[in-house]
């Protein structure tokens, strides 16, 4: 995947969920968009290097977008929708092995049961397989990180979701695409939100698989990495 420019700055502070300050390299200070739901935990300490992008669209309120921030442990791509896109590209050429075999491959597919959206249907023939895609920032210990980096409803009812897919007959795939280059194992965040941890680890039990993928870029060009470690504990 091919970046937008990226333009070097300082992180003052994120605010409001979707909102952050930055000193541009010319010393100017700039409000950006923050394109990620979670908490950031470590990701956003004042004085952070950051990476932002901007935008032509004259209709957007706010047309830069905050990318990436060098935390202590290591680079992050903040940006979740990358999560989305990386995975989308590794469904289509292959680099998924346990999915290789689908030769369609449709995004944002209404949940059957409900509101709500799968990621990606990937299908062949009559055999489909519902994929959804989380993005993980938060570094733990080590090489460890984890998911979510707060309580996360949402998060839960996806997790539900594919399991009543399973149920169904079909193949339930949850992939957790590691945006920090400094994590190469992920687990639940059970400290965090324990009823997550224990929608996944029933959700394992009735067949729901999951994968962990890393990524890595040179901020020009971004793509999925190797699979990592996954554990439930």
């Amino acid at each position: 995947m091919k970046l937008p420019e990226l333009f070097a700055g300082t992180l003052v502070r994120r605010y409001k969920r979707f909102l952050a300050d930055v000193i541009t390299s010319e010393g100017a200070q700039l409000t950006v968009h923050c394109p990620n739901t979670g908490s950031m935990t470590g990701c956003v300490d004042p004085n952070s290097r950051v990476y932002y992008s901007k935008s032509e669209n004259p209709k957007r309120k706010y047309p830069c977008t905050l990318e990436f921030v060098e935390s202590n442990h290591g680079l992050v791509s903040v940006n979740t929708g990358r999560a989305n896109a990386l995975v989308g590209e590794g469904l289509a050429n292959g680099y998924i092995e346990a999915l290789h075999e689908y030769s369609e491959i449709k995004p944002e597919i209404k949940i059957p049961e409900g509101d709500g959206r799968f990621d990606f249907l990937a299908s062949i023939g009559e055999r489909k397989a519902y994929v959804e895609v989380k993005s993980v920032t938060l570094h733990v210990e080590g090489t460890q990180g984890a998911f979510p980096d707060s309580v996360s409803e949402r998060a839960r009812k996806h997790v539900n979701a594919l399991v009543r897919r399973v149920e169904e007959g079909d193949r339930a795939v949850l992939i957790f695409c590691t945006q920090h280059l400094g994590i190469e194992r992920v687990r639940p965040a059970t400290e965090i939100d324990p009823l997550y941890a224990q929608a996944l680890e029933l959700a394992v039990s009735k067949g729901v698989e999951v994968l962990a993928y890393g990524c890595v870029t040179d901020l020009r060009t971004m793509a999925l990495g190797p699979q990592l470690e996954f554990t439930l504990s």
